[in-house]
């Protein structure tokens, strides 16, 4: 088997390269590929990119390909996150169509595809509504996504598996908050209160939100695991564990695991987007019955870790 990673040197690309299910695929002599704008591999760039995919032949190309960062870049950059991300989704069908019918696309979809109202997300009710305005660019695009991949099966019979993911942290991620994922970002900036002897630390928005978060090292090994499931993933599948915490909650974890005893506050002229982001884990429990999430409060720890060395 060979596989393609998309977006490589992103977040979640390199949790899946440098995984355990992915040392195990290298060990049984399958041809990892670690694909990338910094590479050479622009999907904005459609010949080229087809170029690539015909030389390689991949079996299974695992897209983190995105241009994301926190909720208020996407909000900033409305436009340009519609568009890139959309071409290149695009662009990605148009060149497996061209190249490698038969390979499987894995996506990854993300919970802000669902409708602002919803608070326990199910998968059958990503349509019934539009996304929260403060995520509608990338919110969008996701729902997008599934629909090209899903009218790409119709009429050429390309394979995908489809996941929507709550918001990702642990350790790898950027170091500029406003690109991080948003738990990471709030780690990058309570360590820099920490390291500046600040006796309070503002928290954006009321912190009364409910988030679902998932460890990235999680999500690398549900999307590796998933390409041998056997199992017909066209219709998006939670991530979930049906368990979220609130921003409040989980400012305080981070404060606990970076040692900062100073005052969190909460700054309400920041938006908080929808109230509560709980993924129902139904259908991923008929797939993944005993699959274990790693310890929330671990994951924070491991992250906190990780930022002290590098900042």
């Amino acid at each position: 088997m060979k596989i393609c990673v998309l977006g490589s040197t992103g977040f979640v690309g390199r949790a899946i390269i440098r995984s355990d299910a992915m040392q195990a695929l290298r060990n049984s002599a399958d041809t990892i590929y670690h694909a990338a704008r910094t590479h050479g591999q622009d999907l904005m760039e459609f010949d080229a990119f087809v170029y690539y995919l015909k030389r390689i032949s991949p079996d299974v190309i695992i897209n983190c390909a995105a241009n994301v960062g926190s909720v208020h870049y996407v909000t900033e950059k409305a436009a340009d996150v519609i568009h890139n991300n959309t071409q290149m989704a695009i662009n990605l069908y148009a060149a497996v169509k061209e190249s490698c019918p038969s390979a499987t696309v894995v996506n990854v979809l993300a919970n802000c595809a669902y409708p602002a109202v919803s608070d326990i997300q199910k998968e059958d009710e990503l349509f019934n509504g539009q996304t929260h305005l403060s995520v509608l660019s990338y919110g969008s695009f996701k729902r997008y996504l599934y629909v090209i991949s899903k009218c790409y099966n119709m009429q050429y019979g390309i394979k995908s598996i489809n996941f929507i993911a709550p918001n990702a942290y642990g350790p790898q991620d950027s170091s500029d908050p406003n690109k991080t994922h948003a738990l990471n970002g709030m780690i990058i900036r309570m360590l820099a209160a920490q390291n500046s002897g600040d006796g309070e630390f503002e928290v954006w928005g009321s912190g009364t939100p409910v988030r679902e978060w998932i460890y990235v090292d999680d999500m690398a090994t549900i999307l590796l695991e998933s390409i041998f499931a056997n199992e017909d993933l066209l219709s998006p599948i939670n991530m979930g564990q049906n368990k979220g915490y609130s921003i409040k909650e989980t400012a305080e974890l981070i404060a606990d695991a970076v040692g900062y005893e100073g005052k969190i506050v909460y700054n309400t002229n920041y938006q908080d987007g929808d109230s509560c982001k709980i993924l129902d884990d139904t259908r991923f429990r008929v797939f993944f019955p005993n699959y274990e999430f790693y310890d929330f409060k671990k994951g924070i720890e491991n992250t906190v870790e990780y930022y002290k060395e590098i900042l």
